[in-house]
């Protein structure tokens, strides 16, 4: 993840006198969890948050120790376990008096509300759906029909504001270690998506961009 392992990395990096560090995309992974067919184009996955940096902010107490193995990831008990950590987090933020904070997670969700929004209802239309397609999802969803995506917002408001907090830990996470890297003289160099992939926000709040069938597939 983003936390104490990947700066030692780097510092691993700048010691074999390296100055490139190049990654995968860096998306929500969805099905098969492959960085190439992303939730969006725009979001960060968050597993890679680090639960160390959330206890150190104060929005964890304690994070409970994953099992399996050391030399391969379970995905399916990841997301699980990432899940419970960024809603005990999000559940903390709700109840913090940190103006800081608070203001902090307000500009990003302003500066990035061009996708993080309909990113964040997409992601808390696709649990109430039990993760199924949006294109899966009842007719005037599918076709985002104002008054569909208008009741949808006001009846998953707490969970829309939950995923956009996530996307603000992801960020705030990804930008301090990368300006670790950037003052150690490591640059980053990453890898982007060639094609978006079907059941994404951007598919579905862009459908006119896309060859898409009646069904949306």
């Amino acid at each position: 993840d983003l936390g104490p392992e990947a700066y030692k990395f780097i510092d691993f990096v700048v010691a074999a006198g390296q100055r490139l560090w190049q990654v995968l995309p860096l998306g929500p992974t969805g099905y098969g969890d492959s960085p190439y067919a992303c939730y969006s184009a725009f979001a960060g996955n968050t597993l890679l948050v680090s639960p160390e940096r959330l206890i150190s902010e104060g929005l964890l107490d304690s994070a409970p120790n994953a099992s399996g193995s050391a030399t391969k990831v379970d995905f399916g008990e990841a997301h699980q376990l990432k899940d419970q950590i960024l809603r005990r987090a999000y559940e903390q933020y709700t109840k913090t008096t940190d103006t800081t904070l608070r203001s902090a997670f307000e500009t990003f969700a302003q500066q990035q509300a061009h996708w993080l929004e309909d990113y964040a209802l997409f992601r808390a239309l696709k649990d109430a759906h039990g993760g199924v397609a949006w294109n899966e999802w009842e007719p005037a969803l599918i076709r985002r029909t104002p008054s569909a995506l208008e009741r949808a917002r006001d009846e998953l408001r707490g969970e829309v504001e939950a995923h956009m907090f996530y996307q603000f830990l992801f960020f705030r996470q990804w930008f301090a270690l990368k300006s670790y890297a950037n003052e150690h003289g490591v640059k980053v160099v990453g890898d982007l998506p060639i094609f978006v992939a079907q059941d994404s926000a951007d598919v579905w709040t862009n459908p006119e961009h896309f060859k898409l069938d009646k069904n949306g597939k």
